[in-house]
């Protein structure tokens, strides 16, 4: 609980973004208003509320909502970096954690675009979840480096995980494929998205998992989403969905199929 406070916290410090940065934009001397020259370096932040907080189509929350948000650093020849949190219950859900009630994630890299309509972005993820586990347990913490190539408004992107990967011990070499298109329609401030992803879990300690609990880990996932700007605010829904076996690795001890379709709601602003 006293992550979830602080990450609430610090959002709400977010809603003095746009008003420091206003007056940061200009100065005044004498009877002259000078403008400050663009700078190559932009730092913005993002808040949202989400009903259900669905990560490659898994729920991280028990299907309940989340609260999210974090800061972006991005300068103009391409580095980026930033750290992003969000509300989570999946930890405590399966039992292996007493209390990890927040995700914080930090991550870096780099993108650009080439020839025509082509971009590319590569760098590095690292998921952290702070809290008290069960002796024995293997924390989620997860380390994940990434390509991504696009063309236009379509995008194929591979992850690689080097280590632990959400709570599966010795999983090197699991890995995550996406693919996304999103189109903004012109003159409305709709964009429309599709995406299938396939998580594909490596290591022995996978396999013995899977024999424990039924099914396995490895599944994929579909979502199709809308969006709708309206003055800065945008509201979202997207259903998703897995084929991950009911009862198996993605069931909590709750009962809840955390692949299961479902519908979620969102609002967002950047700042």
């Amino acid at each position: 609980m006293q992550q979830t406070k602080l990450l609430v916290a610090i959002l709400g410090a977010l809603f003095a973004l746009p008003a420091l940065a206003e007056e940061a934009a200009v100065t005044q001397h004498k009877e002259d208003i000078h403008v400050i020259p663009a700078s190559e370096h932009t730092v913005t932040g993002n808040v949202s509320l989400v009903t259900d907080y669905i990560y490659r189509g898994i729920s991280q929350t028990g299907q309940k909502p989340a609260i999210q948000g974090g800061f972006d650093y991005a300068h103009s020849r391409g580095f980026y970096a930033g750290v992003w949190g969000s509300s989570i219950s999946w930890l405590s859900d399966a039992g292996v954690a007493a209390s990890a009630s927040l995700e914080l994630d930090t991550y870096f890299g780099f993108k650009s675009s080439f020839a025509t309509d082509f971009n590319y972005d590569v760098g590095f993820l690292r998921y952290n979840y702070p809290g008290t586990y069960v002796a024995g347990a293997t924390k989620g913490d997860t380390d994940e480096i990434y390509g991504l190539i696009g063309y236009k408004w379509i995008t194929a992107k591979y992850s690689y995980a080097l280590g632990d990967t959400f709570g599966v011990p010795d999983a090197k070499g699991t890995s995550y494929f996406d693919l996304s298109a999103s189109y903004a329609i012109p003159d409305t401030g709709v964009t429309l998205g599709a995406h299938y992803g396939k998580q594909t879990y490596q290591g022995s300690s996978a396999k013995h998992n899977a024999a424990i609990v039924a099914g396995t880990p490895t599944y994929a996932d579909y979502k199709l989403s809308a969006t709708k700007d309206f003055s800065g605010y945008v509201f979202g829904l997207a259903y998703s969905k897995t084929n991950a076996a009911s009862g198996g690795f993605y069931t909590s001890l709750q009962g809840r199929d955390l692949g299961r379709g479902t519908a979620v709601l969102s609002i967002s602003r950047s700042f």
